[in-house]
């Protein structure tokens, strides 16, 4: 029944385009107390390029989230002693702040300078060390997942032994045999995904992994994987500037914008002062 009312709802819909409207009397489409939703409201609603079947699940949809949201506010009536007077403030006040937001991202737009070089950048850095601790563990290293079939892997094996030479070769063999690598030895990368997809994942004191070992050689039955560490920075330490680079040019941005709010406040108030458009009255 409810498909044949939405189908039914489609075609006046649709057929509203071919013909002029008639004044009649409104089509209840669902009721919840005395709350109506009229066939009007989804005329609108419905987006051109959808097809009949998916038309019929956007209506369907809309009208069932409709009751909901009517029954929600019917039973918080009776649940609730509502102050009216308060619920229009608490609108009013959403309302303003949206109208305050929208002015200031305006305004935001208009001025930000959103450009931070890297000695704005290390300058703020360095001021605030203390809040850029490690929450985990980071390392510098090299990666490999090679399959346990692969040949001459003893060779691989004697070349990374020797890193950072022979590191054409190093490269040209993980291009042809390694399953995953991770060959990037300056940048820093958090140690748990590195172990993530290997046996040492389990390991339950990665701290002391990470200092008493800078080569390791573990396998499975169908791979061996090859992890060479050059550095590390544990969990409580300070986050070398290379990996957080990013977020502190995010945090300066950020404080750009809200200096940008005050000025704004700032500026809107002094106008104001100087053609009288307020008055304060003392108590």
């Amino acid at each position: 029944m409810r498909n044949i009312l939405i189908f039914n709802i489609l075609f006046i819909t649709g057929c509203q385009y071919f013909q002029p409207k008639e004044e009649t009397q409104e089509k209840v489409i669902a009721k919840v107390g005395d709350k109506r939703l009229l066939e009007s409201s989804l005329q609108d609603l419905i987006p051109a390029n959808l097809s009949i079947i998916d038309s019929s699940v956007f209506v369907e949809k809309f009208i069932l989230d409709w009751v909901k949201k009517q029954l929600m506010i019917a039973r918080a009536e009776e649940a609730i002693d509502f102050n009216e007077a308060r619920i229009q403030k608490k609108v009013l006040d959403y309302q303003y702040a949206l109208m305050v937001h929208e002015l200031e991202k305006k305004y935001i737009d208009a001025n930000l300078n959103d450009e931070v070089d890297d000695l704005e950048i290390e300058a703020y850095y360095q001021n605030k060390a203390e809040n850029f601790i490690l929450r985990q563990n980071l390392a510098k290293c090299i990666y490999f997942k090679i399959p346990s079939n692969s040949p001459n892997v003893w060779r691989f094996r004697r070349n990374l032994k020797n890193y950072p030479k022979d590191t054409t070769k190093i490269w040209e063999y993980a291009n042809e045999h390694a399953i995953k690598a991770f060959i990037e030895d300056s940048v820093w990368v958090k140690f748990d995904e590195v172990l993530l997809e290997t046996p040492l994942k389990d390991v339950s004191d990665k701290v002391s992994f990470l200092k008493t070992n800078s080569s390791v050689e573990v396998s499975d039955e169908d791979y061996i994987y090859f992890l060479r560490i050059f550095e590390y920075k544990l969990v409580g330490e300070i986050a070398p500037l290379e990996f957080i680079k990013e977020s502190v040019s995010d945090i300066i941005i950020n404080k750009r914008k809200i200096a940008l709010k005050i000025e704004l406040e700032k500026k809107i108030y002094e106008e104001a002062e100087q053609t009288n458009a307020f008055e304060i009255y003392s108590n």
